[in-house]
């Protein structure tokens, strides 16, 4: 992460508890506590202030307003509930209150749906977001770099969220054209 860039994290409730589950990852206290452990988690100094917590019902917090100067937001995963919340307007939480700025402020707003199948409500939502201005990036893969881990896949996705924030990395072999031997 560049000097003078803030990776602020919101995460939900239900996103705890699959930290939890999945990382055996799991934080308690207040939000400058729980940024600490987050730095700490990333591999960076506990004072690190490049990287910040929000809780996900602290609607006073900066980015619940128009005014704040968050650059974009990634909801990644993003439950049908968060979609169907945003895509209606239903701002009771941080995240999607945040979502909603970023709507409205027309900054880049990019959603990772986690739900599959996807049913014609969810298809809706999907399409109203899109139509709002939202960037939906289903989490599917390329195979054209040949991956050879699961990271080389996660990478591969998180490439592709960057690319849409205009970010700059080296997490995956960009296509080059087709050159048979």
């Amino acid at each position: 992460m560049s000097r003078g860039k803030k990776l602020i994290l919101l995460i939900s409730k239900n996103g705890w508890l699959i930290l939890q589950q999945e990382m055996n990852f799991l934080v308690q206290g207040d939000e400058d506590m729980v940024s600490g452990k987050l730095r700490a988690w990333f591999g960076l100094d506990e004072e690190d202030d490049r990287v910040v917590y929000y809780h996900y019902d602290n609607l006073l917090a900066p980015l619940a307003s128009g005014s704040s100067r968050a650059s974009g937001m990634i909801i990644c995963p993003c439950s049908m509930a968060t979609v169907a919340a945003i895509a209606h307007g239903f701002s009771s939480t941080l995240i999607t209150r945040t979502a909603d700025v970023m709507l409205k402020e027309n900054k880049p707003f990019i959603l990772v749906p986690r739900e599959t199948p996807l049913n014609e409500i969810h298809l809706q939502n999907l399409l109203t977001l899109k139509r709002c201005g939202a960037q939906v990036v289903p989490a599917m893969p390329a195979f054209y770099h040949k991956p050879q881990t699961v990271e080389d896949i996660v990478d591969f996705m998180v490439g592709k969220i960057l690319d849409l924030l205009g970010a700059e990395h080296k997490l995956f072999k960009r296509w080059e054209g087709y050159h048979p031997d």
